[in-house]
């Protein structure tokens, strides 16, 4: 097998490695772009092509994303990873766990961890790889990557939600939630709704986005049961879809353009949290972004035109 085509059966996995560690897919395929680059030119062959390009796309994640976190501090407003539509790496016999690592919730949680935490966190808890290739991998000694899983499982537990939610449950719930905002059914969203639910968005101040979060159920029933509706008016679509790993939804303008993307967070038979991501240069990766401030105008005079 040549080096490209090693590279191209490993590409799922060093992308799914470096997005649970960056948050980010343009910088986690930068990652693997420049991953490919110091394979590619590597004068040695390496022994094993799964240990080198693990450890390499890791390396380069940790250091992308000690920049990342100084950016990050001058964020404008609530700051999300950049939505997922579709993981790459695949392990049929644990998906449902994969799937969970991308969601919203645990990339912010992850958020919490120092860059070296959350690479062995992900590579060990997420990856399952043995704590010797962890170690050669991030330059530390077996013990000192036990004690950094161990911490980084005490600051992601202390995080995870008070109730678990199946599957089945979740895509339930998420059709009826999406039922009832195509339909503008108010009393509908407050039965699938928890009563402290939050809507909170991500527009990185270049993209029209609630100022501050929405919280209870009659506020944000009251708005998305307007807005949907009001958009879809003026020719805008909504496409259910499977937003990091959960269920979520994308919008669209009347061309087909992206605006934004919708993800829910469901536990205890409820949904919980509603992420809006309206940031266009979180949105880019999915194709032509639209313009959503006159988007949200034009959304805004039909509401005024229903009055």
């Amino acid at each position: 097998m040549t080096r490209a085509e090693e590279f191209e059966r490993l590409r799922p996995l060093l992308f799914s490695i470096a997005y649970r560690i960056l948050g980010s897919v343009d910088d986690a395929e930068d990652a693997v772009q420049d991953t490919w680059l110091r394979y590619v030119t590597a004068e040695a062959e390496p022994a094993s092509a799964h240990a080198y390009l693990s450890t390499v796309v890791t390396r380069i994640a940790i250091d992308m994303l000690r920049s990342a976190r100084v950016r990050r501090e001058a964020y404008v407003g609530e700051w999300f990873p950049e939505p997922l539509l579709e993981d790459p790496y695949e392990d049929p016999e644990r998906s449902a766990e994969l799937a969970d690592s991308i969601s919203m919730t645990a990339l912010l949680m992850l958020e919490r961890l120092s860059p070296l935490e959350r690479a062995v966190f992900v590579l060990r808890d997420v990856f399952a790889f043995e704590f010797a290739e962890i170690a050669a991998t991030v330059g530390r000694s077996e013990t000192a990557c036990r004690q950094l899983v161990v911490r980084a499982r005490r600051h992601m537990n202390e995080g995870r939600p008070r109730f678990e939610a199946d599957r089945r449950e979740r895509a339930e719930l998420a059709e009826r939630f999406f039922e009832a905002l195509i339909k503008g059914d108010v009393a509908a969203l407050r039965e699938v709704l928890a009563a402290d639910v939050q809507a909170v968005g991500d527009g990185g101040g270049k993209a029209p986005v609630f100022e501050r979060p929405i919280v209870g159920v009659d506020k944000v029933a009251r708005v998305f049961g307007s807005m949907v509706p009001a958009l879809f008016s003026i020719g805008g679509t909504m496409e259910t879809r499977q937003v990091n790993g959960q269920p979520g939804a994308i919008f669209r303008d009347q061309d087909g353009k992206v605006i934004n993307t919708l993800s829910l967070d469901i536990y205890g038979g409820r949904v919980q949290t509603i992420r809006a991501v309206v940031n266009p240069d979180k949105l880019r990766h999915m194709g032509p972004v639209g313009d959503a401030w006159r988007i949200a105008r034009d959304t805004q005079r039909a509401l005024r035109a229903t009055d």
